[in-house]
C-alpha cells in the first residue's frame, strides 16, 4: 500500500479481504480474509485457509440461506454472522478483467477435486482487498475436463426477484459462454498446474477485522 492508501500489488503472504456485496442493498454480506499467493498485472491468487473466520449471510432468524425455499430465498429478511470456514481450504484465482474467478478445491490429503468458476462482477481493488458482486450462475470443472452448470435455478430466481435485470442477465450468460469456451480450449488457469500448488505451512490464518464491512475508496480493477 502507498502512503495515500491506494493499493499497488500485494506481496506473497499479505493478508487482504475478499468481499461480496449484497445484490439488493449493496452492503458487504460476504467477507473472507485470505493470504496473497501471487499478485501481478495478469493474476491475483489468494489462499483461504481452513478455520478462517468469515462473514456470511443468513436469514434473520439464523437459518442458512440455502435452507430457505427458492421462491423466497432472495426476499426473506437477512442478516450476517461470523463463522469459520470448514474444509481443506480454497485457492482463488482472478484475472483483473474477467467477470469470474476460478476456485480450486481439494479433498483431505490434497487429492484435487475440482475447479469452480464463480461468475461475478469484475473485482474492484482497495487498500484492504477486493470487492465484487456474485452473479449466481456458476460452473464446476473436473480433472477429466468435463464441466457442468451450477445454480441455474438461483440465477433464474434472482431475475424473478428483481436482483438482476435483463441486460445484466444477458451479460452474465455471455460471460458464462466465454468461460465455457476457455474450459473447452483448456486455457489458463486450468492448464497452469495450480492443482499441484501448496500453501506455505508457516503462513498464519488471517484474522477477520472488526471493520470488515468498512466502505473504502475503490481504485481500478
Amino acid at each position: 500500500m502507498t502512503g495515500s492508501g491506494r493499493p499497488q500489488h500485494w506481496a506473497p503472504g499479505d493478508h487482504i479481504l475478499w468481499r461480496y456485496r449484497d445484490n439488493g442493498t449493496g452492503d458487504v454480506h460476504i467477507c473472507r480474509p485470505v493470504t496473497v499467493v501471487q499478485d501481478t498485472p495478469e493474476l491475483l491468487a489468494v489462499w483461504m485457509a481452513p478455520g478462517t473466520e468469515c462473514v456470511k449471510p443468513v436469514l434473520a432468524d439464523g437459518t442458512p440461506v440455502h435452507e430457505e425455499p427458492l421462491a423466497t430465498r432472495y426476499t426473506a429478511p437477512r442478516t450476517t454472522v461470523r463463522a469459520q470456514w470448514h474444509g481443506t481450504g480454497v485457492l482463488k484465482l482472478a484475472r483483473p478483467a474477467d467477470p469470474w474467478s476460478v476456485w480450486l478445491f481439494w479433498e483431505r490429503g490434497w487429492r484435487f477435486r475440482s475447479w469452480y468458476v464463480n461468475l461475478e462482477e469484475p473485482r474492484t481493488r482497495w487498500s484492504g482487498g477486493i470487492d465484487s458482486e456474485d452473479h449466481f450462475l456458476d460452473i464446476s470443472v473436473y480433472p477429466d475436463r468435463s464441466w457442468l452448470w451450477r445454480d441455474e435455478d438461483e440465477f433464474a430466481q434472482a431475475q424473478r426477484a428483481g436482483l438482476m435485470d435483463a441486460a445484466l442477465a444477458a451479460r452474465v450468460q455471455e460471460a458464462g459462454g466465454a468461460a465455457v469456451e476457455l474450459i473447452r480450449a483448456w486455457g489458463p488457469p486450468f492448464s497452469d498446474g495450480w492443482e499441484d500448488w501448496r500453501p506455505d505451512p508457516a503462513w498464519p490464518v488471517p484474522e477477520l477485522p472488526a471493520d470488515w464491512d468498512r466502505t473504502p475508496a475503490h481504485t481500478a480493477p
